[in-house]
């Protein structure tokens, strides 16, 4: 079967790596858009040590590819590159309404929002 379609808890918890096999961390939740339904991000764990000092990455869907063979992600960025990709700390997460934030993690792995929600459109 060739399904295009993951339960949000299925993702949640899936381990990623780079190209180079090396991991990142897991996928620690997805951020829906309720106006339009699209995940904006995917939330990723990455550093630290069994969850202490880890910080969270906004990364956006279309950046990952899976990896069937081994039931994981894969992003195509560097451990160096994620440390400087927008991320907050897992007790102080943006704000749902923030879509400038959510513009300027697309732009930080290259890719663009197919529907991009204007920051006056939400309430």
């Amino acid at each position: 079967m060739n399904t295009r379609l993951l339960s949000s808890s299925s993702i949640t918890g899936t381990t990623v790596y780079n190209t180079r096999n090396e991991k990142l961390g897991e996928i620690k939740d997805l951020m829906i858009n309720v106006h339009n339904g699209h995940i904006n991000y995917a939330v990723l764990s990455f550093g630290g040590f069994l969850g202490l000092g880890d910080k969270y990455f906004a990364v956006p869907m279309e950046a990952f590819t899976i990896n069937r063979d081994n039931e994981n992600f894969v992003l195509n960025v560097s451990k160096d590159r994620l440390e400087n990709a927008p991320g907050f700390d897992k007790d102080n997460w943006p704000s749902s309404t923030d879509e400038t934030y959510t513009n300027d993690v697309y732009r930080y792995y290259d890719l663009e929002r197919s529907r991009v929600v204007k920051p006056e459109m939400v309430s």
